[in-house]
């Protein structure tokens, strides 16, 4: 399957809870078969709508204007609760680590706590809007999961029980606001590019993507295909730790993030919430096999962290 399916999730859309087990058996094959061919699903009838996901991109674009001195104040790393909390500067990330740093920067939302402090300045409603859809993402990925069991013949609540402390400081569940800026093609080093070919950390992660280009998935032919925005959907993907958790039977699936054609001076911009279970979940076979020896989600997520960030 060298394309994305498009799934109507409104059986189980948010805000519906009385939902049959003939529904929710019709839209676990669909999404099985998505996983396991090609890692990735358009969602929609959802429940979020565009208005909400409109929301959080213009008041994050708000704070991706300001001076970076007023954005440095809340850099990743100053947060004592939560180390990947904030604001990610331009090329500090290589999701590629044979590629020069991304060109993109990004403000992560992983603590939801009301005693650390929120840019406010010039973006009123910031961590309110944050907050709220953070919320909303969460609920809608714990149904995911839930299918996503049931799809497998599992216990309804088998990956529910390694993502009750979502939100806490048990847990790494980020929303990530995303911003390309224009690029300048004198400016850019060989072999950069917007975003490097990377999978996913954690169990699964919701995109919204704006309408410009650029988001890319690697093929199981070994080709790269563009993925575009569609209006009323969002996309859901494998990541590698449920490729490890289900044995390889979903799949956490490469992508990446192009530049835009020469002469192309448009911003993008996205949001991906990366669902992770608890830093101390310890994630085995579901199927009893031992094809992936157990591990603890934090060891495997900071392995990862080092290399993005270059850390010896």
């Amino acid at each position: 399957m060298d394309f994305i399916p498009v799934i109507d999730f409104d059986v189980y859309r948010l805000g519906v809870d009385d939902v049959t087990d003939d529904n929710l058996q019709t839209l676990g094959e669909e999404l099985k078969r998505a996983f396991c061919e090609v890692g990735f699903v358009y969602l929609k009838n959802t429940g979020i709508d565009q208005m909400e996901v409109n929301q959080v991109m213009d008041i994050s674009k708000k704070f991706f204007l300001l001076p970076e001195e007023k954005k440095s104040s809340f850099k990743r790393g100053g947060y004592v609760n939560s180390v990947h909390h904030g604001w990610v500067s331009m090329e500090t990330e290589s999701l590629n680590p044979r590629r020069p740093g991304d060109l993109k920067e990004a403000f992560n939302v992983t603590s939801l706590r009301t005693d650390i402090e929120w840019p406010s300045d010039g973006v009123d409603g910031f961590r309110d809007i944050q907050v709220s859809f953070f919320l909303r993402c969460k609920e809608l990925s714990l149904r995911v999961l839930r299918v996503m069991a049931l799809s497998l013949g599992l216990e309804s609540s088998v990956f529910l029980k390694a993502h009750k402390c979502i939100g806490s400081d048990t847990n790494g569940t980020t929303l990530r606001s995303l911003h390309y800026p224009p690029v300048k093609s004198e400016h850019v080093k060989v072999g950069q590019i917007r975003c490097g070919e990377h999978s996913d950390y954690g169990t699964i992660t919701l995109v919204f993507q704006s309408h410009e280009g650029g988001l890319q998935v690697l093929s199981r032919k070994g080709e790269y295909f563009s993925v575009p925005s569609i209006p009323g959907t969002f996309l859901v993907n494998i990541a590698d730790l449920m490729q490890r958790w289900t044995s390889d039977v979903f799949v956490s699936t490469v992508h990446r993030v192009l530049l835009p054609p020469l002469g192309d001076s448009s911003t993008r911009q996205s949001l991906a919430f990366f669902v992770q279970p608890e830093d101390d979940a310890i994630i085995t076979c579901c199927d009893g096999s031992d094809k992936y020896p157990a591990l603890r989600t934090e060891d495997y997520l900071l392995a990862r962290f080092k290399d993005t960030y270059g850390i010896k």
